[in-house]
């Protein structure tokens, strides 16, 4: 597309330079790994009931984790 933008103090592209360039497009199945992909995140974001039991369970295994770090007392060897 580099070859079809006209450079200035304001780089722009022309209709006719966008009608000729090739943009590629991934295949079928690739777009709809991706939409897939899109629309779990688009629930986890918009869908308090599912990711926010999520987070809470992410938040207190981080919690348990660093706190069994903090009370681990190794033994001293005499």
């Amino acid at each position: 597309m580099k070859k079809y933008v006209k450079n200035g103090k304001i780089s722009s592209l022309p209709s006719s330079g966008l009608a000729n360039a090739l943009i590629p497009i991934p295949s079928l199945e690739e777009q709809e790994k991706i939409a897939s992909i899109l629309d779990k995140f688009y629930a986890l974001t918009t869908d308090i009931t599912a990711g926010l039991p999520a987070e809470i369970e992410a938040r207190r295994k981080q919690y348990e984790y660093y706190r069994d770090q903090l009370l681990t007392f190794k033994q001293k060897a005499s």
